[in-house]
């Protein structure tokens, strides 16, 4: 049997990502590379995209996927200006490698290609419905319903961190208060920075400055509050109930049996679920929440790079 082989091309708000692998049932990476977002035109990183595309296509390539955050339109190939890539406004990326290449090229929502991976390779594997939530630098989630990608009318299905909880909060998806600022890498250091502000009459958080707080990433936070810190620890209770109620909207439209979660809550999930449950057990629907478990990615850092290889492939 000929072998066959895939580039994934993975366009994130903080770095992008490159992949090549041989995929028979399973993806075998082979080799791959990355480079920060920050710094690089839309024009830039295409070029960039294309050397190590040329570098692997002697192989005999079947097929290109990129996977991007929305919006965007899959069928046209186009991304449409995505929150975290401002600069990428109207790219038709498809048409780009499939006119240099020629050979079949897919572009997907992030949220959708990661759910596909899941769906496929990793925790997903046996469900009919499931959902896929990003938690990076952004809150999308990739729809499985009766064992098929849903993607809605055109693309948009799924972007459940443009949702608002609260009529103040912290800045996501263009609305203060969404589910994005409270559920994402972004969300919670801006969440931090409003509590410390809110709070520095009390006790809780004196110990970090105006100038640190406006450092501080969700990383840096994690630490903290496994260090015992009360102000961390209390940034991630308040980001945690904020994701449990989002984990109950979804719970309760889509009545899933799985919800896998990747970014920020593959490493700090610990900090975030106990709260969360607190408030699914309370908001969901008991028939749906007890039918439905939330997990961290199984294909865990590297899931990037098997939703871009799912695309390649044609997997949705």
């Amino acid at each position: 049997m000929k072998e066959r082989y895939y580039i994934g091309l993975d366009i994130g708000g903080t770095k992008c990502a490159m992949t090549f692998a041989q995929i028979d049932d399973e993806p075998n990476i082979l080799c791959k590379e990355s480079f920060a977002t920050e710094g690089h035109s839309p024009e830039e990183t295409l070029s960039l995209f294309s050397k190590f595309i040329r570098k692997h296509e002697k192989m005999g390539l079947s097929g290109i996927g990129i996977s991007c955050g929305g919006p965007l339109d899959s069928k046209r190939g186009v991304i449409m200006s995505p929150p975290s890539l401002s600069d990428w406004k109207d790219i038709p990326v498809v048409n780009y490698f499939r006119d240099e290449f020629h050979v079949p090229v897919y572009l997907q929502n992030d949220a959708n290609a990661c759910a596909v991976a899941e769906w496929k390779f990793g925790a997903g594997k046996g469900t009919s419905n499931m959902i896929f939530l990003t938690f990076g630098t952004g809150l999308g989630a990739g729809l499985i319903l009766n064992g098929k990608l849903y993607s809605g009318a055109n693309d948009n299905a799924g972007e459940i961190g443009h949702v608002r909880l609260t009529d103040e909060g912290p800045y996501g998806y263009y609305k203060y208060g969404s589910c994005e600022g409270y559920c994402s890498g972004g969300g919670i250091a801006r969440l931090a920075r409003l509590m410390r502000n809110a709070r520095c009459g009390d006790n809780v958080g004196q110990n970090i400055t105006q100038s640190e707080s406006e450092r501080l990433t969700a990383k840096e936070l994690a630490e903290r509050a496994r260090q015992g810190d009360e102000f961390a620890l209390s940034v991630f209770r308040e980001s945690g109930k904020m994701f449990g109620r989002t984990l109950s909207i979804l719970v309760d439209l889509i009545n899933p049996e799985k919800i896998i979660v990747g970014g920020v809550y593959m490493r700090a999930g610990d900090l975030l679920f106990p709260e969360a449950d607190k408030v699914m057990r309370h908001e969901c629907l008991s028939y749906s929440y007890h039918a439905v478990s939330v997990e961290p990615a199984g294909l865990g850092e590297n899931v990037g790079d098997y939703a871009a290889l799912a695309v390649a492939r044609g997997d949705f």
